[in-house]
């Protein structure tokens, strides 16, 4: 009798252990699969363009100069289409080449960058002008046009002409 109690009384620890290990797998398979579906990479154009095929349809942030004269609004579908030049993405190069008014500037004024088009369902923001930097969220179209799903924008020009003596 002595093993007939012994064993009921390990079957249902058993139990509860199998229970709560396939309790945990389940989790750690949840955290993993929301994980890769809220995953964005965060890209420059030049990289995004060495890789369009790989990159259709995946989430993506991208950072670039505007280019003022693309800027396109269309107001009865509120459509907004704009190009953005490369920029680099390190800190440190950024500096190097005088600060983000400097590479802005270049960027939108050089004619050999690599350029990507933007495509942005919302309001035109205010901010969305020549030289401002566009940071994007969305993916890339099979056309290889950058449908954004989010639109930031910074304008250091802007902050200098009202703090000169902050913004060096």
């Amino acid at each position: 009798m002595v093993n007939s109690e012994q064993e009921g009384v390990k079957s249902p620890r058993w139990k509860y252990i199998i229970g709560g290990a396939l309790f945990v797998i389940a989790v750690i398979l949840l955290v993993i699969s929301a994980t890769r579906a809220t995953a964005e990479f965060f890209m420059t154009i030049e990289e995004l363009q060495g890789s369009q095929a790989n990159l259709a349809g995946e989430n993506l942030r991208v950072s670039g100069a505007v280019l003022g004269d693309s800027i396109a609004y269309d107001t009865e579908t509120g459509l907004l289409h704009f190009t953005i030049a490369h920029i680099p993405a390190e800190e440190d190069e950024i500096e190097a080449l005088g600060g983000l008014g400097a590479v802005l500037h270049q960027a939108a004024n050089d004619s050999d960058e690599p350029l990507l088009d933007v495509v942005y369902q919302g309001a035109q923001p205010d901010m969305l002008r020549h030289e401002a930097q566009a940071i994007v969220t969305g993916s890339l179209n099979a056309d290889g046009v950058f449908m954004a799903e989010e639109l930031l924008l910074k304008c250091p020009t802007k902050y200098e002409e009202a703090l000169p003596e902050q913004a060096e």
